[in-house]
């Protein structure tokens, strides 16, 4: 999506410590656990889809309903996580 220049907004609900591991380019941090709290910093272009992403996957489910709960229309979780994205997508960003 990225590749065809679609508007994408990155929120990782990683814990920090993941996240000064391996990062996605142009994302977010805002843990799960204080999504709910800070739901006023997820502040996406107009139009653009709201990718959450975690390490596996499970978090970012998570965190994508709470989004859509709060008024985000245009939500996914990014499939696999991070490890995923490092192995299928870009290897560079390392595993853990």
């Amino acid at each position: 999506m990225r590749q065809r220049g679609d508007s994408i907004y990155l929120v990782d609900v990683r814990q920090p410590w993941e996240h000064d591991v391996a990062r996605l380019p142009g994302e977010v941090l805002v843990p799960l656990d204080q999504l709910a709290d800070r739901l006023d910093e997820i502040t996406p272009p107009a139009g653009a889809l709201v990718v959450t992403y975690c390490h596996h996957g499970i978090r970012s489910l998570n965190a994508a309903a709470i989004l859509q709960q709060a008024g985000h229309t245009r939500v996914a979780s990014l499939a696999g996580g991070i490890d995923a994205w490092s192995q299928l997508i870009n290897p560079g960003i390392p595993r853990y």
